[in-house]
């Protein structure tokens, strides 16, 4: 069963777009921009944590400074779709450390991968070594990124 939306007031939705900017932010600061007491402002929080809006904090890393200059997203489609493969395949994607994110899909592809590699070689590796290997892959189309025009931006809540 799905979980009831959350009800936000304004000075919560200036809250979430102050801490999804910035994770760090003080309750300090947040009292500052929510012209509320740090104590409000941090109870604010700690309420919204609480209720699972606020999932958790994470810090932004740099792939290229990490020597992972190669992003792609890759289609992938299932041959079969049963609930033991759909679990075979689901399993893949937790031990991959180069998926960093997926997503099921609807449409030709079943599923749509976010993953990085190190170069093209680790990226064709992954691709015919690991995605088409596994017994439930029927097809595979990646597409490289060149550019990130606009970068991963706070979710749209005002």
């Amino acid at each position: 069963m799905q979980e009831k939306r959350a009800t936000l007031d304004a000075t919560d939705i200036a809250l979430l777009d102050a801490v999804q900017r910035d994770g760090q932010t003080t309750a300090q600061d947040l009292s500052a921009a929510l012209n509320l007491s740090p104590s409000q402002a941090g109870r604010r929080r700690q309420r919204l944590e609480e209720a699972g809006v606020i999932r958790g904090y994470r810090a932004r890393l740099d792939p290229e400074r990490l020597g992972l200059d190669v992003q792609a997203f890759v289609q992938v489609q299932l041959a079969r779709h049963g609930a033991k493969e759909g679990a075979e395949f689901a399993r893949l994607l937790r031990v991959r450390p180069e998926i960093i994110s997926a997503w099921t899909m609807t449409g030709e592809a079943d599923y749509l991968l976010r993953v990085y590699c190190p170069d093209l070689t680790s990226l064709n590796r992954l691709i015919h070594e690991v995605l088409l290997a596994h017994p439930v892959v029927a097809r595979v189309h990646s597409q490289i990124v060149m550019d990130q025009p606009k970068a991963d931006a706070p979710l749209p809540i005002g």
